[in-house]
């Protein structure tokens, strides 16, 4: 049992550990601020990138999760909404300084200064948390909360990464995770063609692909059927960055989606010849997530969640690593 003036938190106190289930006082929300009430937190690959100690300098101890559901219960001095008792969404992006070439220029994600929620402040393993009301978006009413829950990063950065393919009209994501189901399903209602590329002999993940719509689903080791405008790639797989160039056409782009991925090998010149390109995706604007929560307002996105207990964050994140889910993987807590 909790107190009411505290919660229960699955918390990082070093890289390599597990998660710690403690009882922590809740916060109190700063100025421009939001106390939220959390309803569900997705479980993230970037979750396991931090605790296996790949991303530099996260704040210490530090409560994870970064696709966060939740109601909100109090403002912070200067705040007027959203309202007590909305439903709102907190991303990957915390904060950002608002005020540097990169935010001027629309472009926070690359903003030096930029925080981050459950990494450089606490998130979503959680009863409750506190974020910046800038950085809260109401979330589409169709949606349960398990549901929401992986809109916010497997959405939105599959979203960024999909807007940076362009036009391409026979699309190649490898990895076929959380953010692939959803993205595939924006590309197909969009009139893409879509091949979807899972780890070699994953049967599974090839079905599940071809149930969404997926026109091709092989292992990453395979060779599509036709050449590739463009191709993502979800999996943090150095490896694949010289496959996927190898399927794509001249003039492709290949789009490397992680906020972490294993070293690139070399490889040859002759790959990269034909104007192909190699661009990678960083992190979240806010426009990001407007542009794409109106899009799944519009599209019915049938979104695949496994939910757990908060006190299962290590379970659900074992699974995550070793590819037992389908989809996403979301904490759920009970109050």
């Amino acid at each position: 049992m909790t107190s009411e003036a505290s919660m229960r938190a699955m918390v990082l106190d070093a890289p390599g550990r597990p998660l710690r289930l403690a009882s922590l006082e809740r916060p109190a929300p700063g100025p421009g601020e939001l106390l939220l009430r959390v309803r569900a937190c997705g479980v993230c690959r970037t979750d396991l990138h931090l605790i296996d100690g790949e991303l530099p300098k996260p704040k210490l101890p530090v409560i994870p999760g970064h696709e966060i559901v939740a109601e909100v219960v109090g403002h912070g001095a200067g705040v007027t909404g959203p309202a007590l008792g909305q439903r709102v969404g907190v991303p990957w992006l915390g904060a950002s300084c608002g005020h540097c070439a990169w935010c001027s220029e629309d472009r926070e994600n690359l903003c030096p200064d930029a925080r981050f929620t459950g990494y450089q402040h606490d998130g979503g393993y959680a009863e409750y948390a506190v974020a910046d009301a800038a950085y809260c978006f109401e979330l589409p009413a169709k949606y349960p909360d398990i549901e929401a829950a992986p809109l916010l990063c497997a959405g939105l950065i599959g979203y960024r990464a999909y807007r940076c393919a362009g036009n391409a009209a026979a699309l190649g994501i490898y990895g076929f995770g959380a953010a692939a189901h959803l993205i595939a399903q924006v590309a197909i209602a969009q009139g893409r063609r879509v091949l979807a590329f899972t780890r070699p002999g994953d049967m599974d993940a090839q079905a599940f692909a071809r149930e969404l719509g997926a026109a091709w689903a092989g292992g990453s080791d395979q060779a599509p059927p036709v050449p590739l405008d463009a191709a993502l790639l979800f999996a943090p797989v150095g490896s694949l960055v010289p496959a996927a160039l190898e399927a794509v056409k001249p003039g492709g782009t290949v789009v490397c989606a992680g906020i972490h991925m294993s070293d690139i090998p070399a490889f040859p010149y002759r790959l990269l010849w034909g104007e192909r390109c190699v661009r990678s995706v960083a992190n979240l604007t806010r426009r990001d997530a407007r542009e794409f929560l109106a899009l799944a307002e519009k599209i019915p996105l049938a979104v695949h969640a496994q939910a757990y207990p908060l006190a299962d964050a290590n379970r659900a994140l074992a699974d995550l690593r070793s590819g037992r889910i389908a989809g996403a993987a979301v904490l759920t807590m009970e109050h």
